[in-house]
């Protein structure tokens, strides 16, 4: 099965590093039969958009997270600088992977790390998203709460285009962040 996990630069390094990834929680979005079952029409291309958008967005989420977790540590190591507020999707296949239509259609959790070899492509925000994502990180939830103001500052920053990378290529990618 095809997923889409949501990640961040530095999710996207200890991958590199390691040559594996446990994703947050196991989460991942995929092209289920729930998925398929809400969308009235839609061919698989168009439905794994659907799966990668809610990936994408679930990387704001993990952004958010770092950056509290950045602004919780009373000593930051002196390579740390700022977040690099990019949105993150690795494309991977996985076998094993569980439907979590509890959560929402696309939700899959996976059976365990994920390895490089694994890998498809990745998919990550070209450096004039930046500004519009950072400001998405804030407004997430609320948008998700279905607050107006906050679903248009997420709109912005869905409005761009995830760049597509080869998985040979991402460490190429990294050295230029």
């Amino acid at each position: 099965m095809r997923v889409y996990i949501p990640a961040t630069v530095p999710m996207l390094r200890e991958l590199v590093t390691n040559r594996e990834l446990h994703p947050i929680g196991g989460t991942a979005f995929a092209v289920t039969p729930a998925l398929r079952e809400a969308y009235a029409s839609g061919d698989d291309e168009e439905l794994a958009e659907v799966a990668m958008g809610e990936a994408a967005r679930a990387s704001l989420r993990l952004l958010a997270a770092e950056r509290d977790d950045d602004e919780d540590a009373t000593a930051a190591p002196a390579d740390a600088g700022r977040p690099v507020y990019r949105r993150a999707v690795i494309a991977a296949d996985v076998t094993g992977a569980k439907l979590r239509s509890d959560l929402d259609d696309a939700v899959v959790k996976l059976a365990g790390p994920i390895t490089y070899d694994q890998i498809g492509c990745v998919h990550v925000d070209l450096a004039e998203a930046e500004p519009q994502v950072a400001k998405a990180v804030d407004v997430v939830d609320a948008a998700d709460l279905g607050d107006t103001d906050a679903e248009f500052v997420l709109g912005d920053a869905e409005d761009h285009q995830l760049a597509w990378y080869a998985a040979q290529e991402l460490p190429f990618l990294l050295e230029l962040l």
